[in-house]
Order: structure tokens, then sequence, then C-alpha cells
């Protein structure tokens, strides 16, 4: 395999394989970690929540990134620079995830975008690695079947980057209201008011940036001439990549209102929405600006919403999961909890309980994460957690792009009698790509 000095791989003009060989393990670090419990990951995506990612595992005792893989050469030599001044030594580099996984690395960090996830995440745990990707879980209902049937017969411990199931308060929450002081609870609501994601001006195609491998980051999905409104950050707000907003902070909320009701799947759904806030003329993104998605469970009922470009959601936040009981509501977002109780003839129901701060849940997520890999405990947002949320929030976008309320059958995992919406489950993947095989 061909070595290369940062130098160089600015100089290089073809691509085809970038690595730089691992070598042996380390036999020592300042951290006093034993070399039997030294950990050396890679991560494949590195922009955004990749290196967000990275530094949380970075900074674990033990745990060394040594390896970055990632399409845009610009990127990668950024994040090799960055990466170079923590480690002291220059990281491995590649263009092709499949090189990656041929190294030596415990386990592999995947933060792609959404079109991306399933590939990577099944070959990585056919190639023995343990797994930590991001949310969702995949870009289609079939591709997050698949990956839990990989991590399943793999054995491989995986970890998906819903973090707030690493974070306390969310936890003390969820055992509130599982508690039973809010009585019967008949309605559940989450919710996404994003005042920070503007539009995006509608551009026109042209040619993929130096050093991008346009090709390669379309992959399973169809081809298309490039355009920048549909690459990195904005991938999320088309069709062939994501699922808005509702998949990217949907499934974030959405499973916590799952698990507090400790429930699954609904037996219905229905989704409207649209650009409502931006016309098309002035947003080239294809998920809706606006949505509202409304589930149907046997003895409750969920609404999601959500908005770009506005701040102004329930209960004076901007996200957030209300839990509607006969006694009171409790409401919790990433900056804590509170109780609001319901009155009659002017006595509580229960005891108001005021705002509780929250904490942040990345850091303990990867510390999860990395004590699971070495026995000391269970990943907190295993794959079959994550592939239902996202299997619920993709219900939601069917409903939405058929444009009426669907039926599901979680036992077949089908919709019910419904070719149209059941022809969403699974994706069209380009050639030669093809949905992998667990």
């Amino acid at each position: 395999m061909a070595e290369y000095t940062r130098r160089e791989f600015l100089e290089t003009t073809s691509a085809a394989t970038l690595g730089a060989s691992l070598g042996p393990h380390v036999q020592s670090r300042p951290d006093g970690v034993p070399p039997s419990d030294q950990l050396r990951f890679g991560v494949i995506g590195c922009k955004g929540m990749g290196w967000a990612n990275l530094n949380a595992h970075q900074q674990l005792p033990g745990v060394e990134c040594v390896a970055l893989c990632d399409v845009d050469r610009n990127v990668l030599e950024t994040r090799a620079g960055e990466l170079e001044e923590q480690i002291g030594r220059q990281p491995a580099l590649y263009d092709d995830y499949r090189r990656l996984l041929e190294e030596d690395v415990d386990f592999v960090v995947i933060a792609t975008p959404d079109h991306w996830h399933c590939l990577p995440m099944v070959e990585a745990c056919q190639a023995g690695k343990d797994v930590y990707v991001e949310k969702p879980l995949g870009r289609t209902i079939g591709e997050c079947l698949v990956m839990q049937q990989a991590a399943a017969q793999t054995g491989r411990v995986v970890q998906v980057g819903q973090w707030q199931r690493s974070a306390p308060h969310w936890e003390q929450a969820v055992e509130y209201v599982q508690s039973g002081p809010l009585g019967t609870i008949r309605t559940v609501k989450a919710w996404a008011y994003q005042g920070w994601m503007e539009p995006i001006e509608p551009a026109p195609n042209q040619e993929p940036p130096d050093g991008v491998d346009y090709d390669f980051w379309l992959g399973p999905a169809p081809k298309r001439p490039f355009n920048p409104n549909r690459f990195h950050f904005d991938f999320r707000w088309f069709w062939d990549y994501a699922g808005g907003l509702m998949t990217d902070w949907g499934v974030h909320l959405i499973d916590y209102a799952l698990y507090g009701m400790d429930v699954d799947t609904p037996t219905a759904v229905a989704s409207m929405g649209g650009p409502f806030g931006y016309p098309p003329s002035t947003d080239a993104s294809e998920t809706p600006d606006t949505q509202q998605a409304l589930y149907t469970f046997d003895d409750f009922t969920l609404i999601w919403e959500h908005a770009t470009g506005i701040d102004g959601g329930p209960y004076g936040r901007d996200h957030g999961v209300a839990f509607i009981g006969n006694n009171g509501t409790l409401v919790v977002d990433r900056g804590g909890w509170e109780v609001r109780p319901e009155a009659d003839d002017g006595t509580y129901k229960l005891d108001a309980i005021p705002p509780r701060d929250g904490e942040g849940g990345l850091d303990a997520h990867a510390k999860n994460f990395v004590d699971s890999i070495r026995g000391d405990a269970t990943p907190n947002c295993p794959v079959d957690v994550a592939a239902n949320t996202a299997i619920v929030a993709h219900l939601g976008n069917i409903a939405h792009q058929v444009g009426r309320r669907v039926a599901w059958d979680a036992e077949s995992q089908q919709f019910v009698d419904d070719p149209d919406a059941d022809a969403h489950i699974w994706p069209a993947y380009r050639d030669p790509w093809s949905v992998p095989k667990p």
C-alpha cells in the first residue's frame, strides 16, 4: 500500500489509494493505560460530526485516532494537520473507506452523509471492527433492517450517535414519566424549531471542487451533476441523501418520546407540510421546511413538528419532548426538564418541578461506547434502539411523500395493503453499489 507524507498528499492529483500503513500498535501512552487495553480507531467522514466524535473519543484514556478517511481531500488534509498536532504524528489517510477497514484499527467512527451509513457500517462489522455510527442509523427503513442484521450476526459492539441516551437528565425525566405522577398520558409532543437553519439560495450546477471525488461521494445515490447546495452540511435537505429535519433532529427527540412511553412503532401515521416558510424560488431544499406528523399508538398519540428558520417552538423551547398527562406535563430538552401541573378548582394535581438544568451527552456517549468495547458496559444506544427510532421517523416522511395516512405492520415490516408506500422501504442503489447482505 502506498505511503504518503502530508506534503505528498497535497501534491497528489490521483487519489486511488491514500493510505499510510498503520504499523504495529504503539507500546505505551502517557495516560498509563496498559498496551493490552489501548484502542486505536479510524474516522470515516471527518468534517462536522466526524470531527466532534473524533475528539470525544480521542480524549478518553487509552484511545487514539490513527486514521482518517474522506472523499474531500481539502477536508482530509485540514483534519490530518489538526490531528497531527494532537497526537504528535501523522495519521494514515484514505479516500476509500474499504482500505481503512483493511487496517489494524479496533473500531471506526462513521460520520458520512446518511446515504453512506449502511455500507461502511455493515462492512466494518464484517471486518471485525466495532462501530460508532452517526444518526439516523440508515437513510431508509430497509437499510436499518440490514444494519440490525449485520450487528446481530457479527456480534460487534455498535453505538449510534443519539447521544442524549447518555445524558443523565434525559434519563431522570423518563424515570419520572414512568413512575406515574403525570397520570394517564394522552399525548406526547416532540419538536425542533431551528432558527439558525436558514434557507439555501438556489445555485446552478457546476464542476466539483478540486480534490473532491464526487462520484464516490454520490456512491449508491442517483447520478446527478454536482451542485454546492447538495454537498457537505446541506445534503440533509435532499431526499437522495437524507430525510430533512425529521430524521436529522427527529431521531434524537422521537427516541425519547418512544422511550418514555415504552413503545416501539405506531400502527398508523399521517404527515403534512411543505415549503411554507420559504418558497422554492428562495430555497433549494427538497425536504419540507415545515412539517407535522401524527402517529397513532394504542392509547395515545405522538405529534412531531419541525420548522427551519424560526425558534418559537412549544413551551417557549426551540426543541424538546412534552409528555402531556391528566395531572400535568413534563417538558424536557437539552437544557433540562420541568413539570407543569394541571389545576382543579385552583388546586394543583401534583407538585410543580421548576426547571432543572441538564448537561451534554456526547462525551459520556463516547465513554459508554469505549467501556462497552472493553466489556465494562453495554451501549446506551445500540443498533436495535436506533433502528426502531429511525424507522418511526422514516414512517413520517413516507406518509408525507405519498400524501396520505398510512398503516404500518411492525411484524412484517411493511405497510398495510399499500404498495406505493412499500416502494419507499428499500433504496435503489446505483451501480456498481448494491444493498449489503449481512
